[in-house]
């Protein structure tokens, strides 16, 4: 590690702490972390095989939460095996490349879940407001188009974080991150140099990201509840919403854990650091755990087919 006047070095790798202030504890918070990321990668490697198999899955709306499976599978397998490490083996150590990477891919497909929300709404908006034309306007090509521009917006937006750290950022006055992955503003903070353009930048993302999309989003369902509500009877209108349900869920359980540790971590100076750790933690791990499980429950395909299974298993048994 080379020095900087005395007090800045250039690391070549970080130390991760887990979730300070708890480190006594570590051990029995990997028991329901651990569990936790058990059942987020069973249950989207479940959607995954049973839309796969499952013939009158292969919708847009299918799609797209195969592309969220996916998406949350990397979210949580990029965190939770380190966080597990540190936990049982105090493995809190991360190299410098491993570090940004880790942060573009934690970033990266956030920002991509994003994008395949508002591509859902879109789905979601056509088939209600314009059924008949539906199937010609959500072809395969264009869902897979979708998927890849929500991909692609991720990398172009998150892609410049990491790149800036290392051209800019060069040296940092501690090797010690106060968290338990290599979030940006925790890795910025450490920097000795000027900092104020990553600062801004990833401001700036987070606004499109979380503003504009859910803004979007809104938009699109303001516009479907308006269809909704034109229907002619009561039990037409709940049957229409109904296909909804699902993705209300999933919006939700995706974009309130994010901005309350957004608004947590701008302005709760007074919040312990635990509760930010935490907070980060859960808003990687929750929608990968609940999402399975709401499409599971509202997805009457989805739900028959488990059934089917279980009912085969039992009998073999």
């Amino acid at each position: 590690m080379g020095t900087f006047h005395n007090v800045c070095s250039v690391p070549s790798s970080f130390q991760l702490t887990g979730i300070p202030g708890l480190e006594s504890l570590h051990i029995w918070l990997s028991i329901p972390f651990g569990s936790m990321y058990l059942v987020a990668v069973v249950g989207n490697i479940t959607i995954l095989a049973v839309v796969r198999v499952e013939h009158s899955l292969h919708q847009p709306m299918y799609f797209f939460l195969c592309m969220l499976a996916v998406i949350d599978l990397v979210l949580s397998t990029s965190t939770m095996p380190k966080l597990l490490g540190i936990f049982w083996f105090g493995a809190g150590d991360i190299g410098l490349d491993a570090c940004l990477a880790q942060m573009f891919l934690i970033h990266c497909f956030a920002t991509v879940e994003s994008g395949i929300f508002l591509a859902m709404a879109f789905d979601r908006y056509v088939a209600i407001c314009d059924p008949l034309r539906h199937t010609s306007v959500l072809t395969h090509t264009v869902v897979g188009r979708l998927g890849l521009a929500a991909l692609l917006r991720g990398v172009l937006y998150i892609g410049p974080l990491p790149l800036m750290i290392r051209l800019r950022l060069p040296v940092y006055k501690a090797r010690i991150i106060l968290h338990s992955y290599c979030e940006h503003m925790a890795v910025v903070t450490l920097a000795c140099g000027d900092s104020r353009v990553n600062n801004v930048y990833g401001l700036s993302i987070g606004f499109l990201v979380l503003i504009l999309d859910s803004v979007a989003i809104a938009a699109s369902y303001v516009m479907i509840f308006r269809a909704v509500m034109g229907l002619a009877t009561p039990e037409a209108r709940l049957k229409t919403l109904g296909t909804c349900g699902s993705h209300i869920c999933a919006i939700l359980i995706f974009y309130v854990p994010i901005a309350v540790s957004s608004l947590i971590h701008r302005f709760g100076h007074q919040v312990p650091p635990p509760v930010h750790t935490l907070l980060a933690n859960f808003y990687l791990l929750i929608p990968p755990i609940l999402n399975p499980i709401v499409y599971a429950i509202r997805t009457k395909q989805i739900r028959e087919r488990l059934l089917q299974v279980l009912k085969i298993e039992t009998k073999i048994k």
